[in-house]
């Protein structure tokens, strides 16, 4: 089937195309942090990707490093910071254990089908064994893989430290998602609307398994290979769906509720991915591949963040429903081992129960309400809450963090002070304040403190990051990094942390994301 045009890979005009590979790195560097490598990926076989040479990096140099993630993957910090980990890092020298691949996978792309993809700028070293379980590492920016077509494997400076940064702060918000190690850079020249810098990140997950691998082989009624990559799954990530009646349905339930539980994630920071393309989703529910991504400034619910998506497919308020038609794409994939399609709707319909009730949990803790049991007679007060929020669009952020302090005149008064139309804000705090007055003032504030946020990464913090970034100056990643990390926390130590948590400055609205990265 023909290719969308002008979405978000570099060139996709002929998708079939295979590319002549540069030579590898020669040299492969000791292991002197005794780093146990795993390849489960790669034991299921050619089928399933093409062994990666990587491109070397010219003169790379650290732009950052993350010692939490390194903690977790069990490499000491010293090692991390040495010439031998930025080489291994930038894709220049192999590591031993590691079997470099790039997996092929297709995809539905802005809802119309692409056929074949892959991993066009990602190469899977492999999988570390840690003490919370197997860990993939994946270089995205190494070059030129098979699945390219026609571009040339990198990433752009930019669009890397936006990853780099965003997966931290979503892990710190409590939201499933990949995860960042570090982020090297180099002078080498990259054409995308203009000529950038070139950096790779490193970035981890229990798999990096997509929809649209499952709807590769489908596709292409390649339907024992479609089993084996089902049962890999569920052996690895859902092996309590191996004793269900019929396993592959129950792997399709247990993805929908995943799925579920990350969309009211994401709706209830404002989140906005971009580019909810299947090939974009995780099997594990992970917020992955992050291109135009934003958080909400104004809450504005069809709010489009991604200046590509002319049509407004991917807007803030049809995620959880692009999600729904994503999971029918999934379920049409695995159809040939669920075989009745009866079956299949069954699992889907999970989706329509665990969202609600997992946005609700979200926005009840938002609002401050402890009871144990979730309240049918709180959804109008959630709904004229976010109907307030929307027809004054008012700043999703400050909003929610200001209002964890709503029982105190201050607060109160703070909060009064984002609102134009104050009739209609009285008569919302008149129905809010007689519900939280049943609560604990001080347990509920705590609650509130943890779960709202003073901290994410806007547009135009990442873009003031980028810019120094450019000019070799590093320091305001690491700061955002350290403050993202811990985004409920006051970081009165920081000189600007007003300036950080602030609303964003009118040039901030001229900021386009777009897919070119």
């Amino acid at each position: 089937m023909p290719a969308l045009a002008g979405t978000c890979d570099q060139v996709r005009d002929n998708p079939a195309m295979t590319l002549t590979l540069p030579d590898a790195a020669p040299d492969t560097l000791t292991n002197p942090v005794g780093m146990a490598w795993n390849n489960r990926f790669a034991s299921l076989g050619p089928d399933f990707y093409t062994p990666q040479p990587m491109r070397p990096l010219g003169q790379p140099y650290w732009i950052s490093r993350n010692a939490a993630v390194a903690r977790e993957l069990g490499l000491g910090s010293d090692w991390l910071a040495s010439a031998e980990a930025l080489e291994a890092f930038a894709g220049n020298r192999l590591l031993p254990g590691t079997a470099p691949l790039a997996s092929v996978y297709s995809g539905h792309q802005f809802g119309q089908w692409a056929g074949q993809l892959g991993d066009g700028r990602a190469t899977l070293l492999g999988e570390l064994q840690t003490p919370q379980g197997g860990r993939e590492v994946q270089l995205k920016g190494a070059g030129m893989t098979p699945y390219s077509r026609m571009g040339d494997g990198r990433a752009v400076l930019r669009s890397s430290i936006r990853e780099y940064l965003c997966s931290e702060a979503m892990h710190a918000l409590g939201i499933a998602t990949t995860r960042a190690l570090c982020l090297a850079g180099s002078d080498d020249r990259v054409r995308r609307e203009e000529i950038e810098t070139a950096a790779v990140v490193t970035r981890t997950a229990p798999s990096f398994i997509r929809f649209g691998h499952f709807e590769h082989f489908s596709y292409a009624d390649q339907h024992a290979q479609l089993r084996t990559l089902a049962d890999f799954v569920i052996d690895h990530f859902y092996p309590a769906c191996r004793d269900a009646t019929q396993p592959y349905a129950a792997l399709l339930q247990a993805v929908s509720e995943r799925t579920a539980e990350l969309m009211a994630g994401w709706q209830s920071v404002g989140f906005c991915h971009g580019v909810m393309n299947t090939d974009n989703m995780s099997i594990l529910g992970l917020t992955i591949d992050y291109g135009p991504f934003q958080f909400l400034d104004a809450f504005v619910p069809g709010h489009i963040c991604n200046q590509s998506d002319s049509q407004g497919r991917y807007a803030y308020n049809k995620q959880p429903n692009i999600a729904y038609w994503n999971l029918f794409c999934l379920g049409q994939a695995l159809l040939p081992l669920i075989e009745e399609q009866e079956r299949a709707l069954e699992a889907l319909e999970s989706y329509k129960t665990v969202y609600p009730q997992a946005l609700q949990a979200r926005l009840r803790a938002k609002l401050g309400l402890l009871d144990d049991a979730a309240r049918q007679d709180d959804k109008p007060l959630i709904e004229s809450t976010l109907q307030l929020l929307a027809a004054q669009q008012i700043d999703h952020t400050i909003f929610w963090r200001r209002l964890c302090h709503f029982h105190t005149p201050a607060g109160r008064e703070a909060v009064r002070d984002l609102f134009l139309d104050r009739p209609a804000f009285e008569a919302w705090a008149a129905q809010y304040g007689a519900r939280r007055d049943q609560q604990d003032p001080a347990v509920s504030t705590r609650l509130m403190l943890a779960t709202n946020p003073k901290f994410v990464l806007r547009n135009h913090l990442g873009e003031q990051a980028i810019r120094a970034a450019q000019h070799k100056d590093f320091s305001e990643i690491d700061k955002l990094l350290k403050v993202l990390q811990s985004p409920f926390d006051e970081h009165e130590e920081l000189a600007d942390h007003a300036a950080l948590s602030g609303f964003p400055p009118d040039w901030a609205a001229d900021i386009e994301i777009s897919c070119s990265s």
